[in-house]
C-alpha cells in the first residue's frame, strides 16, 4: 500500500510569518559602503515559501525573490556613477596628497632620524656589555665582600673584558663598512642614491613612528553627509515620528523597517523606509516635518528630497523615499536649453523644462494643459516662462498671443512673431488686452463648433490632433500672459470682473480645443489674481516666496505641508523652484537657462518658420520693425522702440510716450526729455505733420504713429501691409 503523495502550497511568506504568534524582530540596519543606486531598480522584498503540514523546516526551505546582484550593479547607468564616483574620489585624494608631499618628504627625512636615534639607543648597551659592568659595580658598592662575592666579582670583571674587546673590534668593523658604502653611494648615479637612500630611510622612519605618528595626513572624502540607520531613526524619533525611550531598552524601542539602504546614490545617500505599524503615524507625517528631520540629520532643508511611494511602485501610506544630498544641489552653473541649438519642435512633445537634484531631465507636457508662475521678482520666474512659450517658437503651427503688463524688454523679441502682443497695463494696452480675449473666445467657439461637425472618424475624442491641424489650419493657441497683477490693479472693478471670467474660460474649456494657458505673476493673492483663476490651473510652478502661506497660493492649498514648499528655497536659487503637476506630484526644479538674446534669436527662427508654412499672422504680419530685421534693413533704434510704445495707440502725448520708452529701456531713456526726443527722431528721419495730438477730448504735445513709421523704408512698409 502506497501513501498518500503530500500536497505542496506556495504561500507569501508575508502571510506565512503574520500567521505565527511570534512576530520577527524589526530590521536592524548597518552603514553601508559607497554604492550608487538608479532610481529605477525595483526593490523586491517578498519572497515565496514551501509550506509543508507539519515541516519542522518549512520556515527555512524558501525560495527567495532577490536580486542577484548587489544594489550598485543592477544597471549600466547605476556602474557608471559608481565608476564615476571612484574616479572622483580618486582624483581628490591624488590632488590631497600631491600638495602635501614636501610636507610628507620633511616628516620622513625626521621619523628616520628619529629611527635611527631608537636604533642606536637599542644597540649601544649590547655593544658596551652593560649587563656585566651593571653586575660588577652593584658588587663594589656592597661595604662586605664576602668570599664568594669576590670571586662572582671577578669572573664578571673578566668576562667583561672579554665581550667588550670583541664587540669594540666589531663595531668598528660596522662603522669602516658603514663609512666605506657612504663613500661608494656619494659616488654612484643619482637613481641609484635615491633607491638606495630610500631603502634606508623608509625603515629607520618606520622604526621611529608611534603609535600615534602618522606619515600621510587623514584626508576626509568629499562626502559631507554621513548617513545611518541609526541617525535615521534618531532623527525621526527627535522629530516626534518615533515613540521616545520611556525608560525603556533602546532595542526595545519602535524602529522604521526599510526596504532599500540606506546606500550611496549618485551625490547623497538614498533610503525607503517604511514606518511601523501601531504608531499611527503615516508618510504624509513625515512630508510634513522635513525641516525637524533634516535638522537632525545636520543638513539644510533643502538637501533633503522625499516623496511617498505610492502603490503602482509597490508602497503603501506609509512608506518614503528620501534623498539626503551631500550639498546644496541647485547651485552652480545654470544648464542651457536643448531649445537653444534646436532648429524645430513639435508642441505635441513633453517640453525640456530642467533638471532636479540628482541630474535627471525633467520635461513638462504642455498640450490640454494650463500653466501658473509665480514668485518673487528677480529669482527667474520671467526666464522660466519664457521657456515653454519658446519650445511654441519652434513649432510653425503654434498662434502666440502675449501681453506683458510690465511692458518691458523681456517679451518684446516676440513681436516677430505674436499674432497679438500687448505691452504695458496702460489704458490702450488694456483695451487692447480685452480685445485680445475678446478674439481667443470667438476662436475657441468657432473651433468647438467645427470639432463637434466632424466626424469620430477625424476626431474621435473631440479634441484637437495634429492631423486636424494640418487639415483644417487650425493652429495651437499659445496664450502667454506675464505680470497679471499690473493688469488687475490698473482695471475698473467692472472690467476686471469681466476680464477674470473669460481667462477662467480659455483655462478651463480652451485645451481641448488646442489653448494652452501660460501665466504668470508675482505673490498672486486674492486682490491680484483671484482664487477662481487660480484653482482651475493644472501644472504650477513658484520661484522662491517669503513663507509658506504664499507658496501655498502658488502651488495649492496644503501643499507646503505635503512637502512642495518654494519658501526653503533662498536667494542664491535664481531659475529654481518647486514645480507641481498633478494632486500629488510635485519636484524642485533647476530651470534650463535662456536668455534674453538666444530668446530673440528662437524669435527670429520661430518668424522664418512660420513664413515658409505661411503661418504668419496678425500682429507679426503687420509689424515694421520686425519685417525689417527678415529684411536684414536696419531700422534706427529709436524709431523702433517708438514704434513699440505706440502700438497700441495711433497717437500718444510726448509725456506718455517717455514714459513707455524708459519702461523699455531705463538705461537709455531714462535722462530724455520732449527736446531730446524731439532731436533723436529728426535725427532718424522722422518728420512730424503736427506737433499737437487730441486723444479723449484733450489737446497736447505728442506725435503720430504715421509720422514714426514714414521713417521706415517703403519696401519694408509694403512687406509689412502697410
Amino acid at each position: 500500500m502506497t501513501e498518500p503523495a503530500i500536497e505542496a502550497t506556495v504561500v507569501s511568506l508575508a502571510e506565512h510569518r503574520a500567521a505565527r504568534t511570534d512576530e520577527a524582530p524589526p530590521i536592524e540596519l548597518t552603514k553601508p559602503t559607497e554604492t550608487a543606486l538608479d532610481d529605477s531598480d525595483p526593490v523586491e522584498s517578498g519572497v515565496d515559501v514551501v509550506d509543508l503540514p507539519g515541516n519542522p523546516l518549512a520556515d527555512w526551505l524558501t525560495v527567495p525573490d532577490l536580486p542577484v546582484l548587489p544594489v550598485w550593479a543592477r544597471s549600466p547607468k547605476s556602474i557608471r556613477e559608481n565608476v564615476a564616483a571612484l574616479g572622483r574620489l580618486v582624483w581628490w585624494h591624488t590632488r590631497y596628497h600631491s600638495v602635501r608631499t614636501p610636507k610628507y618628504l620633511l616628516k620622513t627625512v625626521l621619523l628616520a632620524a628619529r629611527g635611527f636615534y631608537r636604533a642606536v639607543k637599542g644597540l649601544w648597551p649590547v655593544l658596551s656589555a652593560q649587563e656585566q659592568s651593571a653586575t660588577v659595580k652593584a658588587l663594589r658598592a656592597q661595604s662586605k665582600l664576602r668570599p664568594e662575592d669576590i670571586d662572582l666579582a671577578a669572573r664578571h670583571q673578566a668576562a667583561y673584558a672579554e665581550r667588550t674587546h670583541s664587540r669594540r673590534w666589531r663595531f668598528g668593523l660596522a662603522a669602516a663598512g658603514v663609512a666605506a658604502a657612504a663613500t661608494g653611494i656619494m659616488l654612484a648615479d643619482p637613481l641609484l642614491q635615491t633607491a638606495i637612500g630610500a631603502a634606508v630611510t623608509v625603515p629607520l622612519a618606520h622604526l621611529g613612528r608611534g603609535e600615534e605618528t602618522r606619515l600621510l595626513d587623514q584626508a576626509a572624502p568629499p562626502i559631507r553627509v554621513d548617513m545611518s540607520a541609526q541617525q535615521l531613526n534618531d532623527a525621526l524619533r527627535a522629530a516626534g515620528l518615533l515613540k521616545s525611550g520611556g525608560g525603556k531598552d533602546e532595542k526595545d524601542l519602535p524602529r522604521v523597517s526599510c526596504t532599500m539602504g540606506p546606500v550611496r546614490d549618485g551625490r547623497g545617500w538614498s533610503v525607503i523606509f517604511d514606518m511601523p505599524r501601531g504608531g499611527g503615524k503615516t508618510a504624509s507625517d513625515v512630508l510634513a516635518k522635513r525641516e525637524v528631520i533634516a535638522q537632525e540629520l545636520g543638513v539644510d532643508e533643502i538637501q533633503v528630497i522625499m516623496s511617498r511611494v505610492r502603490a503602482v511602485n509597490g508602497g503603501n501610506a506609509g512608506r518614503v523615499s528620501m534623498w539626503v544630498s551631500d550639498d546644496d544641489p541647485y547651485l552652480g552653473t545654470p544648464n542651457p536649453s536643448p531649445l537653444e541649438k534646436a532648429e524645430t519642435f513639435s508642441i505635441w512633445e513633453p517640453v525640456p523644462f530642467g533638471q532636479d537634484a540628482r541630474g535627471t531631465r525633467i520635461s513638462v507636457p504642455v498640450m490640454w494643459q494650463s500653466m501658473f508662475f509665480g514668485g518673487l521678482p528677480r529669482r527667474g520666474k520671467t526666464f522660466t516662462q519664457r521657456l515653454l512659450t519658446a519650445a511654441g517658437l519652434l513649432d510653425a503651427y503654434v498662434r502666440h498671443y502675449v501681453a506683458d503688463g510690465k511692458g518691458g524688454a523681456d517679451w518684446m523679441p516676440m513681436k516677430a512673431v505674436a499674432h497679438r502682443l500687448v505691452m504695458g497695463a496702460e489704458d490702450d494696452a488694456i483695451e487692447a488686452l480685452k480685445a485680445m480675449l475678446a478674439e481667443l473666445l470667438a476662436e475657441m467657439e468657432r473651433r468647438f463648433a467645427l470639432l463637434r461637425d466632424l466626424p469620430t472618424s477625424v476626431c474621435p475624442e473631440g479634441k484637437l490632433t495634429p492631423e486636424i491641424v494640418a487639415r483644417y489650419n487650425l493652429p495651437v493657441i499659445f496664450v502667454t500672459i506675464d505680470e497679471l497683477q499690473e493688469y488687475f490693479t490698473a482695471m475698473e472693478r467692472e472690467d476686471r470682473e469681466q476680464v477674470i471670467n473669460d481667462l477662467c474660460r480659455i483655462a478651463r474649456r480652451g485645451p481641448a480645443a488646442g489653448f494652452i494657458s501660460n501665466f504668470a505673476s508675482q505673490r498672486p493673492d486674492a486682490d491680484s489674481v483671484p482664487t477662481k483663476l487660480r484653482e482651475i490651473i493644472t501644472i504650477r510652478y513658484s520661484t522662491q516666496v517669503v513663507d509658506r502661506a504664499s507658496s501655498d497660493m502658488v502651488l495649492g492649498k496644503g501643499k507646503a505641508a505635503q512637502g512642495a514648499d518654494a519658501s526653503v528655497l533662498s536667494e542664491e536659487h535664481k531659475g529654481v523652484g518647486v514645480l507641481v503637476t498633478g494632486p500629488a506630484s510635485y519636484v524642485t526644479v533647476r530651470a534650463d537657462y535662456l536668455d534674453g538674446p538666444t530668446f530673440a534669436q528662437l524669435c527670429r527662427k520661430g518668424r522664418t518658420l512660420r513664413e515658409a508654412a505661411g503661418q504668419l499672422t496678425g500682429d507679426a504680419a503687420g509689424d515694421v520693425t520686425a519685417a525689417a530685421d527678415a529684411a536684414g534693413v536696419t531700422v534706427p533704434p529709436i524709431v523702433s522702440d517708438v514704434l513699440e510704445v505706440m502700438r497700441h495707440s495711433p497717437r500718444m502725448f510726448t509725456t506718455d510716450l517717455l514714459a513707455g520708452l524708459v519702461n523699455i529701456d531705463e538705461d537709455t531713456y531714462g535722462d530724455y526729455n520732449a527736446e531730446h526726443l524731439a532731436s533723436a527722431l529728426e535725427a532718424a528721419g522722422v518728420k512730424r505733420t503736427s506737433k499737437q495730438v487730441k486723444i479723449s477730448g484733450s489737446n497736447g504735445a505728442g506725435y503720430q504713429r504715421r509720422d514714426i513709421e514714414a521713417a521706415v523704408p517703403a519696401e519694408i512698409l509694403l512687406s509689412a501691409g502697410r
